[in-house]
This record gives C-alpha cells, sequence and structure tokens, in this order.
C-alpha cells in the first residue's frame, strides 16, 4: 500500500516482532483497524457505535476502550462509505485516495509456500494484488503488490491456514 520505508531502526525492528511499540519502553499496544479513512480516529471518536449497524459486510466490532475496530475475520471491507455516513463526529476524511494504510503479509504457514497447492488469497483478492509464482520444488512464492493492495482483507478470511496477516502500517518520516 505505501511505498515509505516500514522499518528504521533496529530496535522499531525487534519491537514490532514482540508486538511491542518502540516508543513506549516495552508496552503492548494493540495493533488494531480502524474503519477506513479514520483520521484521528482514536483522539475523536466518541465512542457512539453508529457505524457498526452501519456496515453492511459486520466487520466493524467494539474493540478493547471501546472504539469500533475491524475485524477481517469476518470479511472483506467494500469501501461503501456506510461508516462515513453514519458517524456525526469529524472522524473520516475520505478526500484522501488512500483508505487506510495496512501493512499485509504472509507468513511461512502458508499452503502454497509449503508445496501444497493453494491459492485461496490470490483468487478472492478483487484488486488481483497477491502472484502466487512457481518455483523450482513444486513450492510458490506468494507476493503482494503493495501498488494495487487496498487492504481489504478478502484474503485474510480466505486463507485456510491463517497464514495472511494485516496490521497498521508503521511508517516513519525521513530523516
Amino acid at each position: 500500500m505505501s511505498s515509505a520505508p516500514k522499518v528504521a531502526s533496529r530496535r522499531a525492528f525487534f519491537s514490532g516482532l514482540r508486538g511491542l511499540n518502540a516508543d513506549t519502553g516495552g508496552t503492548q499496544t494493540p495493533m488494531v483497524i480502524r474503519p477506513p479513512w479514520a483520521w484521528q480516529f482514536d483522539e475523536s471518536c466518541t465512542a457512539c457505535g453508529d457505524c457498526i449497524p452501519a456496515c453492511p459486510e459486520n466487520i466493524i466490532a467494539i474493540g478493547k476502550g471501546g472504539l469500533p475496530e475491524i475485524d477481517f475475520g469476518k470479511g472483506e471491507c467494500t469501501f461503501c462509505d456506510a461508516c462515513a455516513d453514519a458517524c456525526s463526529e469529524p472522524v473520516f476524511d475520505r478526500s484522501v485516495t488512500a483508505p487506510w494504510h495496512l501493512d499485509v503479509s504472509v507468513s511461512s504457514k502458508c499452503f502454497a509456500e509449503n508445496g501444497v497447492y493453494c491459492r485461496s488469497c490470490g483468487d478472492v483478492c478483487p484488486e488481483s494484488a497477491i502472484h502466487i509464482i512457481p518455483q523450482l520444488g513444486g513450492r510458490a512464492r506468494v507476493l503482494i503488490d503493495d501498488d494495487l493492495c487496498t487492504g481489504c482483507g478478502a484474503c485474510f478470511s480466505a486463507c485456510p491456514v491463517d497464514a495472511i496477516s494485516i496490521k497498521p502500517a508503521t511508517e516513519i518520516a525521513h530523516g
């Protein structure tokens, strides 16, 4: 999705592997995904919950702290804008081109990368952002084209072994 560097420091890299925030001295930080086009969501959302029943895909749920978050285990986002239309607070900015900045990755549990024929994620991707490239020895390489990926989450629930992970992008300022 974003072509900016993801991690600049060794500390941020290893903290990210442990699910920790490098800036907080090791305290747990949830890797929650807010609804699309959410801007300063944690500061501006009143937790009224109007966006939850508005979502026709039923992928918005109340998360820890009472704020809405996306659950791709229930399905994909169709970017219908219903959540933003239902919200009376200034938490959505639909003027930006990308609905959100997410990192989508494939783990070593992937069937295709372990020599088992599987194309579930590639078949359901509405943007054709997932490429499954055959390699010698019967294995395949699963590549996600960040320029095409919208972060809709269709691949997440389609994966039979939960090899797809989607989390908020970790972007840093250029120095």
